[in-house]
């Protein structure tokens, strides 16, 4: 088998023979006048063996070369799809074909000629003109195997792009999803601002940051792990709509649903609470999901997700309820302690009652929540920044949305009291710090809310899952262009 020195060393002497013909391999431009959709679309009523009479300059990259005496085919792909190449003995100018000779896939050329359709059915330009665009020197994988080991995909992902159309698609209907979310928002006069990525203090979120040294100020600052406590800020400033589309970083695991560079989108809203965020929540994926799929359904794992209906509302309580037959209310924190004991379930931190209740929620629950569903009212001790219930006590109006068994939202009434908010916070910390961790309390977020927060529901979605959910990916590294991978063995000191 040649090997990819042998390759290389190959096409570089054909770009050394192009340069030798006085032709520039590397030009500054071309002008292209039909994409290979387009020329599909509007010359499918061409008959077989026919011409059309239009001219067209066509570019992509070469994807298949092919030679049959005085015939010869390129299979040229651009950003719209594929468009066949036909080069032909007596209409094709000579220089053409001595381009042909220093052809590779992977190449990117422009194609100048008539719009036909060949003999054998297939709609081609009939090439009068070859234009070099760019010569590669790495050969291309093999075109019956492609690119299939997922360590090659994720490290080399514009090889996993051109050898797989898919994987394309998957961020083209990323970017649709980031278009429905903004629709939606932008529908109900938000306003979408940013916010800092480094910060000189953390929070917003119970995450290990990624921390760095900043010169300029001879301090230790933070990529931030949540927008959450300066677009409150905004809202503070009398801004009552706002949300932001941002990453956050966090300094935790990698596995099949996080990566700890991720995108999130957070919007507040003055005057609302958390049953406005689960109006906001259904809207905003339905609308991604028709701009994906045309209609608001899909399905997981060959189940129908209609979208068109409300989604379930399901007190955490009922979720354990229903899905393990487990009655907390009737139980003492000493049975639900024996509870965790028996099935293994390890808890860190206190084992705190409201904290094993939502152990046991993620334990027998989420897995199991497949069609769209807010898990509403969680246990106080989930969280210091939300309302407590206004009716049931020791809870917070707090909801999580899972689809597939995933969580993809994450929504409270906010705690708008700044006394109380305080003594969470400095509770909180104080934990923190008797567990081993650093848990800052933000003082000038403090200082802010004693100039007074209208009552406000606020809410972070899971992009990358809702992407996962809506192009049918099991990995979030399938939906992030460049994922976050551990360095290679031989990378390693």
């Amino acid at each position: 088998m040649t090997s990819f020195e042998e390759l290389r060393d190959s096409k570089l002497a054909k770009l050394q023979k192009i340069k030798d013909m006085g032709i520039n391999p590397f030009p500054y431009r071309y002008q292209r006048t039909h994409m290979a959709k387009d020329i599909h679309t509007t010359f499918a009523h061409l008959e077989n063996n026919q011409n059309s009479g239009t001219k067209a300059n066509v570019a992509g990259k070469v994807m298949s070369i092919r030679a049959f005496g005085k015939l010869a085919f390129l299979d040229l792909v651009d950003d719209s799809g594929k468009i066949q190449i036909q080069l032909k003995e007596g209409t094709t100018h000579e220089d053409a074909f001595k381009l042909f000779q220093c052809l590779d896939t992977g190449d990117f050329v422009g194609a100048e000629g008539e719009i036909i359709r060949t003999q054998r059915g297939e709609i081609s330009v009939l090439a009068d003109h070859l234009t070099f665009l760019s010569k590669s020197i790495a050969p291309m994988p093999d075109k019956w195997h492609g690119v299939s080991d997922i360590e090659t995909r994720y490290r080399q992902r514009y090889l996993d792009m051109v050898m797989n159309p898919a994987t394309k698609m998957v961020f083209i209907n990323k970017s649709k999803v980031l278009q429905g979310i903004r629709k939606v928002l932008e529908k109900h006069q938000f306003i979408e601002v940013e916010t800092p990525i480094l910060q000189p203090q953390y929070g917003g979120a119970n995450a290990r940051p990624f921390k760095t040294y900043y010169n300029a100020v001879e301090q230790d600052w933070f990529l931030s792990v949540a927008p959450e406590l300066y677009l409150k800020r905004l809202i503070i400033g009398n801004m009552e709509k706002v949300y932001t589309i941002t990453k956050n970083f966090r300094n935790e695991s990698m596995d099949r649903t996080h990566n700890p560079e991720f995108i999130t989108m957070e919007c507040y809203q003055a005057y609302a609470d958390y049953n406005d965020m689960m109006d906001l929540t259904e809207e905003m994926f339905r609308e991604a999901c028709i701009l994906i799929h045309g209609k608001p359904e899909f399905e997981i794992n060959g189940i129908k997700i209609d979208l068109s209906k409300k989604w379930e509302r399901l007190p955490m309580k009922a979720a354990i309820k229903r899905h393990a037959n487990i009655d907390v209310d009737a139980l003492s924190d000493k049975q639900l302690i024996e509870i965790l004991e028996k099935e293994h379930i390890k808890m860190e931190g206190p084992k705190l009652r409201g904290l094993i209740i939502a152990e046991l929620f993620g334990h027998f629950a989420e897995k199991k929540l497949i069609q769209p569903t807010h898990v509403i009212d969680h246990p106080f001790e989930t969280t210091p920044l939300c309302k407590e219930h206004r009716t049931e006590k020791g809870f917070i109006e707090r909801f999580e949305s899972f689809m597939n068994g995933w969580e993809i939202s994450n929504a409270y009434s906010e705690l708008n009291d700044p006394v109380r908010q305080r003594e969470l916070l400095e509770k909180q910390a104080a934990e923190g710090r008797a567990g081993g961790e650093e848990m800052p309390v933000d003082e000038d977020f403090l200082l802010a809310m004693e100039y007074g927060m209208p009552p406000t529901g606020g809410l972070g979605i899971g992009f990358d899952r809702w992407v996962m959910l809506l192009t049918g990916q099991y990995s979030i590294a399938d939906v992030i262009p460049f994922p976050a991978l551990r360095p290679k063995k031989e990378e390693k000191k």
